[in-house]
C-alpha cells in the first residue's frame, strides 16, 4: 500500500502533511478490512487513485461484509481512555484526516471513496 501510494504521489505536488494524512488514511481503512471484512476466510482490497483538478481521490474496495463506515457514530474519546480500550478510531481517524468519505454498496462489493484537497499545497515529496 505505501510502494503504491509513494509511486502514484512522485506525479503530484503534494505537501508531506498531506501525504502523511492520505497515508494515515488508507492505512486504517485497509487495517480494518483486514480485520473485519473477511471473518471466515481471506480476500482482496483494489485501490485505484486519480487526481481531478485540485483534488486526489483514492476508490478502496473489497468484497466482503457489507459495511458502512459512514453510520459509525463518532467515538467517545474520554471513555476510550478512561477504560483503556484499544482500537475504534480508525474510521473516525479516516474520517478526520480526508476531505471527503462516501460509501456505497455496488456489484456485492463495499465501495469507499476518499479524497483530499490538494489547493494551495506545496510539494516537497
Amino acid at each position: 500500500m505505501r510502494d503504491f501510494l509513494k509511486s502514484y504521489f512522485q506525479k503530484i505536488k503534494i505537501s508531506d502533511k498531506d501525504y502523511f494524512k492520505i497515508e494515515l488514511a488508507l492505512l486504517e481503512i485497509c487495517v480494518n478490512i483486514i480485520r473485519y471484512a473477511y471473518p471466515q476466510s481471506n480476500g482482496e482490497i483494489m485501490v485505484k487513485a486519480w487526481q481531478d483538478k485540485d483534488k486526489v481521490y483514492l476508490e478502496i474496495r473489497d468484497h466482503g461484509v457489507p459495511f458502512d463506515p459512514r453510520e459509525l457514530k463518532p467515538p467517545d474519546i474520554d471513555d476510550l481512555i478512561k477504560n483503556q480500550r484499544r482500537g475504534g478510531l480508525g474510521v473516525f481517524l479516516s474520517r478526520t484526516l480526508m476531505d471527503g468519505f462516501d460509501y456505497k454498496r455496488e456489484n456485492n462489493q463495499n465501495v469507499l471513496t476518499i479524497y483530499k484537497d490538494l489547493k494551495g499545497a506545496e510539494a516537497s515529496l
